[in-house]
């Protein structure tokens, strides 16, 4: 293959082959240079294309030099782009059927990899209805066709064959999978030759059978060699596609994906399999005849059809036959080397265990809570409960999805994708045939694959146990709400239901949604190993907090008391507020009707005839008026106006009502220097039984005993001062001591000016 370009006797193909051993050869000089640089060859390119190309390599230069040199090819004279066209064509079509096994086929080159199904279709009808190019839809009236189609085939197929073909949704007949027997992903032989009689009976032709070598899902094999025996027998068409016939280039290929070289057709996909970008993918099939084949639109006269399968013939003659064998292979060892990695995993299930041959693993986290065992292997399928059974099957989906999520991430190389499959759930499938090549990926991926997905599994395992312990804890608590999201992958989501909720509104809860974004930021000051976020808007338009991931083992008591306890501080902060700002309003309007008050009442004390200027300041002068000092002042314990009269007279403010305590976030329990909140405590472990913390303790309780005379003392000597009109104990003894002063007067003196100072 490799040198054919120098035994073709056309001097355009001759002179086109030496220019493209020139052009490879610049290419790999440049990147070479680039290399050695430091540099990558996307660096140069400006714009949005610049660091993305640089996984191309030199392969992908080259499909993507063959739509530029089709452009050129297709001004030369038309002699000449015939049989340039009819030669690239052939020796395409040649190579490809000799590396997957397809003899004497034909092939057609599309861009849409449905496209190819669809041309098959057509030819199917115009072979199977005489008369279809001469009466057309009232022949498939009289007698209508039917597809079949798996169950498990690729979603949308069905309705995109119809949107071609002109043909109504009651011509697509779906077959199901097996489910007793067998693998749940292929297709039930069995019940499709009922399905092929019941139709013949009602006067259907059954038209054409796409088969999977390779479901889209989980990458199972249907069973080809009873399939082609049915077909056989009904005059069906039988057509394959699946990634798993990229095996039919290796040495060793399953009986099951062998049996696919003898259909009737079958569409491949090189350019995902092999790394190659812009490269068409291929439809091989087998017909005699020449002529329905160009009315199916499967051969064409235009040069640009024909010009499609150049890019693809520039690449496999770049690669070569060990190039392509090598990549396919590369890409099957890496699905091996993950499938015997994941075997000896806990808690993960793999659902292609039967399947060998497969390139593609789809694995899934699985654990079986010690509560749900009875229930689940003690209780047959329809009498278990499907709410149990639900929220079981919402949470590992969730779990899963962030799992997939997560391995995304940190393993990019991977090419992991997450998928919802309706038996097992969400699932992550792992398919290096159609993503090794494009990525790079290496073994060393895969083993980085296997120590991320077991570094995770502690903390899916935690959570899982931790989720119905939560749901029973905020469950009793008081003001607090579980609400069940099947989406979130965390311990819950709780909603703190404060005292103007109105559970049957639909309407927003501006101050729910206040107290919940004091909430979210109080419990974020925490700095615990939990994360809190403000969710969605719920069913009701009520915020929520969801709680994340849980590492370690968390004391959900703690959290939850926590939760619950600042939700309601924060409430009652907020209510304090307000009343006070309502206090504080009332007191305003009272205390504008008391100086009104105060100023008819001075009116009527001084008189008319001292708001005269002149006159009243002559009487001033000869009478001055002895104005007492009153004023007003506000307690806000209290939320009362009081007069000042106490103040300026004994120049001391009162003490007014105690006010009461504000609402303290502090915590009763204790916890150990440098432990986290919301851990559970170590205090049965060895390293803290008798040493550290419970005699750090109990020395803080004796330091508090022996301090406690102290302070006992320092509150009786600061108690509050009596009223300065009082007599007190002090000073009854000093006039005791002043009544019999004739005996020491040395001593009294300074027990009078005590007494005065005091006064």
């Amino acid at each position: 293959m490799d040198a054919s370009l120098e035994k073709i006797a056309d001097p355009t193909l001759a002179e086109m082959g030496k220019n493209l051993k020139e052009a490879v050869k610049m290419l790999e000089d440049s990147q070479r240079t680039e290399e050695e640089n430091g540099k990558k060859i996307s660096g140069d390119i400006p714009g949005p294309l610049q660091g993305r190309i640089q996984n191309i390599g030199e392969q992908g230069h080259i499909a993507l030099l063959g739509h530029s040199l089709g452009a050129y090819i297709s001004t030369l004279d038309k002699e000449k782009l015939r049989k340039l066209m009819t030669r690239i064509l052939s020796d395409t079509t040649l190579w490809l059927c000799r590396i997957f096994r397809y003899e004497n086929g034909c092939a057609y080159f599309h861009e849409e990899e449905r496209e190819g199904l669809a041309k098959i279709c057509r030819l199917a009808i115009h072979s199977r209805y005489e008369d279809f190019v001469v009466d057309g839809f009232n022949v498939l009236y009289n007698k209508k066709p039917v597809i079949y189609l798996s169950a498990a085939a690729r979603p949308g197929l069905g309705q995109y064959l119809c949107n071609q073909l002109g043909l109504p949704f009651p011509c697509l007949c779906r077959v199901p999978c097996n489910t007793m027997f067998g693998s749940q992903h292929q297709m039930d032989v069995a019940f499709l030759e009922k399905l092929i009689k019941d139709d013949i009976e009602r006067g259907k032709l059954p038209l054409l059978l796409v088969a999977n070598a390779g479901t889209a899902a989980v990458g199972h094999t249907d069973k080809m060699g009873r399939l082609k025996e049915l077909c056989e027998q009904y005059g069906i068409w039988l057509h394959v596609e699946g990634v798993n016939l990229a095996t039919l280039a290796l040495g060793y290929v399953s009986s099951s994906v062998l049996a696919a070289t003898k259909c009737d057709s079958m569409t491949l996909t090189p350019g995902p399999w092999l790394g190659l970008p812009a490269v068409p993918a291929v439809t091989l099939y087998k017909h005699d005849d020449p002529a329905l084949t160009l009315v199916a639109g499967l051969t064409s006269n235009k040069p640009a059809d024909k010009l499609r399968a150049l890019p693809l013939w520039l690449s496999l003659q770049y690669l070569g036959l060990d190039g392509i064998v090598e990549r396919i292979k590369h890409a099957c060892q890496l699905s091996q080397r993950l499938q015997e990695s994941l075997k000896k995993v806990n808690h993960i299930k793999i659902l292609v265990e039967d399947e060998l041959s497969s390139p593609v693993v789809v694995f899934r986290f699985f654990q079986e809570l010690p509560g749900s065992d009875p229930v689940l292997k003690g209780v047959p399928v329809p009498n278990m409960a499907p709410s149990a059974v639900g929220r079981e099957r919402h949470s590992c989906d969730a779990l899963n999805r962030w799992l997939g999520e997560q391995l995304k991430q940190l393993v990019p190389a991977s090419g992991l994708t997450v998928m919802d499959l309706e038996v097992e759930g969400v699932c992550i499938r792992f398919s290096p045939l159609m993503t090794a090549a494009v990525l790079g990926t290496r073994g060393e991926d895969v083993d980085q694959l296997v120590a991320c997905i077991q570094s995770k599994l502690p903390v899916l395992s935690c959570t899982l146990q931790l989720r119905e312990e939560f749901k029973q804890e905020v469950t009793a608590a008081a003001g607090l709400l579980h609400v069940d999201d099947p989406n979130w992958p965390g311990i819950g989501v709780v909603r703190y239901e404060h005292a103007n909720d109105d559970k049957s509104s639909l309407k927003l809860d501006p101050e729910g949604e206040k107290i919940h974004a004091g909430l979210l930021k109080k419990l974020n000051e925490l700095e615990s190993d939990l994360t809190f976020k403000m969710g969605p808007e719920y069913k009701s338009m009520k915020s929520c907090i969801y709680i994340g991931m849980a590492s370690d083992d968390v004391d959900i008591s703690e959290l939850v008391e926590t939760i619950a306890v600042t939700a309601r501080e924060i409430e009652e902060n907020s209510r304090l507020l307000e009343n006070m700002t309502e206090v504080v309003r009332k007191g305003i309007q009272e205390a504008q009707v008391q100086l009104q008050k105060a100023n008819e009442e001075r009116l009527l004390e001084e008189g008319v005839l001292r708001q005269i200027p002149v006159v009243g300041s002559v009487l001033n002068w000869f009478s001055p008026v002895q104005a007492s000092q009153k004023g007003r002042t506000f307690n806000l314990t209290a939320g009362s106006l009081e007069s000042t009269e106490h103040t300026y007279v004994y120049k001391v403010q009162g003490t007014g009502v105690t006010p009461p305590q504000t609402p303290s976030g502090t915590r009763t329990k204790q916890r150990l220097p440098g432990q986290k909140p919301f851990k559970r405590s170590l205090r049965g472990s060895d390293a803290l039984s008798e040493t550290s913390s419970v005699s750090h303790i109990e020395d803080l309780e004796k330091m508090e005993h022996l301090t406690g005379g102290p302070e006992q003392d320092v509150l009786e000597t600061s108690s509050p001062e009596p009223h300065p009109g009082a007599p007190t104990l002090q000073d009854t003894e000093q006039t005791g001591a002043l009544q019999n002063g004739a005996q020491r007067p040395e001593d009294d003196r300074p027990q009078v000016e005590e007494l005065e100072s005091l006064r």
